[in-house]
């Protein structure tokens, strides 16, 4: 009893004469540990005192913070975050309008993207994530370009998904609604791209995004990625829409990056590849909109008949290395079918873009760089509004084709929809500067001019070319 009280009276003693160096603790622990570091404690004493404390702190779980709020469980067995992502663009066009009412071109302010979900982790080995997109256009939430900007805020399912990871990400199964494994540019999520829209390649005929489907994917070993996905091929938020062919798509994808392999944390050297194939129940039109976002300039129209196969394949690479990048894809698809006459046709389209960035503040893109896909950027000095570091600076420049040559007027199969306010080939160049005072927050300024093959006549007004300069403000977490 004796020992007890004079343990009791120390402690009392010790946080008296020391409040001031301990006022900021916040917990028992905190303030046993203070004591165990001056002496007062030894620390036995110290356990024996924080036992039931670290017992109960555990059983109820903690919540932490990076990049967001997470509720982590006692056991370190599950976990759940609230996360969401808003896009607030605006655009401006130069001799990309036309005569009449135009959405697609018109001077702008924009919600491109506002999400928020959930994600996590139970027991261990079942991952989750639902999210829903408050910014779509439409009730599915596609934002097809035939459409422009003219209507959005509806509210839309993104993705939701079971992840199955029993064998240490060596082997996962995915199912539900999820971006298929296709294209870089894809994989990699709106909120790390490199410019403030994606490329030509990204095209929807070329590139699967979100659609619903299983998938069997992994890291079988450092560096190395694949997947196997098998989709409706519908698009998001769209089931199967007849029985007259039940031919899903399938997709494959894999790739590798040999300084990974070979432990070089200060380079990427990534090469990669996809291919897919699949029926389509019911021919879809192939369009095209600027990468600014303006006037769609390639659209078909739609073949008649029930045969109509969908093949594509995409090629993909990096070479990065400290704070200069150098990126390029090359995508392609190939539709094949028999018309309501019995002709058949047998066309494609070709589209590739190639890129060089720097990290003018000395960040390095490796450090961005997970699972075969790009991730956040840390600034190695977040901002300061007193100026006495900037966060990171980056530069970027980017050149693409788009290749629909195959598509004419007159072409059997699919043809152009329009032979005078569409064309089947543009280049685009796009100039970016982009600022990120922190990790979760990113400004960019993107100026992008797109040439088209022919001219185009939109509502009496003939250009050979459209100007656009486009800025965000983003907030992830």
């Amino acid at each position: 009893m004796f020992s007890n009280k004079k343990l009791a009276v120390a402690v009392s003693g010790a946080i008296l004469l020391m409040a001031g160096q301990i006022a900021l603790a916040d917990s028992t622990t905190d303030i046993v540990d203070a004591l165990v570091s001056k002496g007062v404690l030894t620390e036995e004493e110290g356990k024996l005192i924080t036992k039931g404390h670290e017992t109960k702190k555990k059983a109820e779980g903690t919540v932490t913070f990076k990049d967001g709020f997470k509720l982590n469980s006692g056991d370190g067995q599950s976990n759940m975050s609230i996360n969401g992502r808003i896009q607030l663009d605006s655009r401006s066009y130069n001799g990309g309008g036309s005569g009449t009412v135009n959405a697609k071109s018109a001077d702008s302010f924009d919600v491109r993207r506002a999400y928020l979900g959930a994600k996590g982790t139970f027991k261990k080995y079942y991952d989750f994530e639902v999210t829903a997109d408050f910014a779509g256009l439409t009730g599915d939430g596609s934002e097809a370009p035939v459409t422009g900007n003219a209507t959005k805020g509806s509210t839309s399912l993104d993705v939701a998904y079971l992840n199955v990871n029993y064998f240490d990400k060596k082997a996962m199964f995915q199912f539900g609604q999820f971006k298929m494994p296709y294209s870089l540019e894809e994989r990699t999520s709106s909120r790390f791209v490199d410019f403030q829209e994606r490329s030509f390649v990204n095209n929807t005929s070329l590139t699967p995004a979100k659609e619903r489907g299983a998938m069997i994917h992994g890291t079988p070993i450092t560096g190395v990625n694949y997947a196997l996905a098998f989709s409706a091929g519908q698009g998001k938020n769209t089931n199967e829409v007849s029985n007259l062919e039940d031919g899903k798509d399938i997709i494959l994808h894999a790739d590798a990056n040999f300084a990974e392999i070979m432990g070089n944390k200060e380079a990427i050297f990534h090469v990669g590849g996809s291919y897919g194939i699949g029926d389509l129940p019911v021919a879809v039109s192939a369009a095209q909109r600027t990468e600014g976002r303006g006037n769609e300039f390639f659209k078909s129209a739609v073949p008649t008949g029930t045969s109509n196969e969908r093949a594509r394949y995409n090629l993909e690479g990096i070479a990065a290395y400290g704070p200069v990048k150098i990126q390029a894809e090359y995508g392609n698809v190939n539709f094949k079918g028999v018309t309501g006459t019995g002709a058949s046709y047998d066309q494609e389209v070709d589209a590739y873009y190639a890129e060089a960035l720097w990290l003018v503040t000395g960040e390095k893109y490796a450090d961005a760089y997970k699972g075969g896909k790009f991730d956040r950027i840390s600034p190695k000095n977040e901002f300061k509004p007193d100026f006495s570091s900037l966060g990171a600076i980056e530069l970027g420049a980017r050149y693409s084709k788009f290749d629909a040559t195959d598509f004419t007027g007159t072409s059997t199969g699919y043809t152009l929809a329009s032979t005078t306010a569409n064309t089947n080939k543009a280049d685009a160049y796009t100039i970016g500067l982009k600022w990120i005072p922190q990790a979760n927050a990113r400004f960019l300024a993107n100026y992008v001019q797109t040439d088209f093959d022919t001219a185009l006549v939109v509502g009496g007004k003939t250009f050979s070319k459209e100007k656009a300069l486009m800025f965000r403000a983003q907030y992830d977490f």
